[in-house]
């Protein structure tokens, strides 16, 4: 059940990254990483780890794209 939540949340956080990568949207960005926290903290229980992959990489894109704007120093 928590494999399922995780990739689950990762598809939405993946589905609200995609408006975050455009300019002047990135604020959603920090609606976003926290999903992504808590998806691979559910991911991070499960033994197929699909969603915690899924989770990490789109928090790693979600904060190289925070940092790179200027919104996480």
């Amino acid at each position: 059940m928590m494999q399922f939540l995780s990739v689950v949340i990762g598809l939405l956080s993946a589905v609200l990254l995609l408006p975050g990568l455009i300019p002047f949207l990135g604020w959603s960005l920090w609606f976003t990483l926290p999903l992504c926290l808590l998806g691979i903290i559910l991911g991070s229980f499960c033994q197929r780890k699909i969603g915690l992959t899924i989770n990490v990489a789109v928090a790693c894109i979600a904060a190289l794209r925070l940092f790179l704007g200027g919104g996480a120093l």
